[in-house]
C-alpha cells in the first residue's frame, strides 16, 4: 500500500493535475492533503492556473475520497463544495511499532507549538511551503513542500508513504527524492 500526501494546492489547477498524474504514477491508494486546498491567501502570489473551480472538481472526482486536514486559508465555504471532509485540524496515523504520525497544515501544531507525542512519533505538516525531514527531541518533522507555490528556491513537491518498505519520500514533480525518512529510524 502506498499513500501520496500533498500540500498547499492554494487552487492551482496544474498543481491538482500534477498531484493526480503522481497518483498514477506511483500507483498510490490513497491522497492525504494536508490543507490550504483552495484559496491562494492574501501573503501569496496567484499561483499558475489560478482556478479554485477545477481543483475541487478534480478532487471531487477521484474514485476513492482523499482524506484532508483544514489549513489556514481553507473556510467552511470551501467545505460546502468538497465532497470529502476538510475541516478537521489534525488527524492521527498509526505506524508500526507504536509510532504515531500526527498529520496536520502546520499554522496550529509545529515544532514551536508541539502536538502531544511520544519519542519515535512524528509531526507531518505542510504550511511553510518548505520540504524537510529533521528530527528535535525525540520527534520527526516531515513536511513535503508546496504542490503550488515553494519557498526558497525549492521546486514543487509531494510525498509518498510506501507501507511495505515503511519509507517516506519527497520527490519534486518529476519524481525526483528529495528527502527520504525511513520508519526503522524512528
Amino acid at each position: 500500500m502506498k499513500y501520496l500526501f500533498a500540500s498547499d494546492l492554494h487552487g492551482s489547477r496544474t498543481a491538482a493535475e500534477a498531484v493526480l498524474e503522481r497518483m498514477a504514477a506511483e500507483k498510490a491508494d490513497r491522497l492525504i492533503l494536508l490543507g490550504d486546498l483552495l484559496y491562494h491567501g492574501p501573503r501569496n502570489d496567484l499561483p499558475d492556473a489560478y482556478d479554485p473551480k477545477a481543483v475541487f472538481r478534480l478532487l471531487n472526482e477521484m474514485p476513492v475520497k482523499p482524506l484532508a486536514v483544514r489549513g489556514n486559508c481553507d473556510a467552511e465555504i470551501d467545505q460546502m463544495v468538497l465532497e470529502f471532509p476538510i475541516m478537521a485540524d489534525y488527524a492521527l496515523l498509526p505506524l508500526v511499532n507504536n509510532q504515531t504520525a500526527f498529520i496536520t497544515h502546520g499554522h496550529l501544531f509545529n515544532l514551536a507549538v508541539r502536538p502531544p507525542y511520544r519519542p519515535g512519533d512524528l509531526l507531518i505538516h505542510g504550511h511553510t511551503h518548505v520540504h524537510t525531514v529533521e528530527t528535535i527531541e525525540g520527534l520527526t518533522y516531515i513536511n513535503p513542500g508546496s504542490a503550488a507555490l515553494p519557498k526558497e528556491n525549492q521546486p514543487k513537491s509531494y510525498m509518498t508513504l510506501d507501507w511495505e518498505a515503511g519509507l517516506f519520500a519527497i520527490k519534486a514533480f518529476d519524481g525526483s527524492v528529495l528527502q527520504r525518512y525511513s520508519l526503522s529510524e524512528g
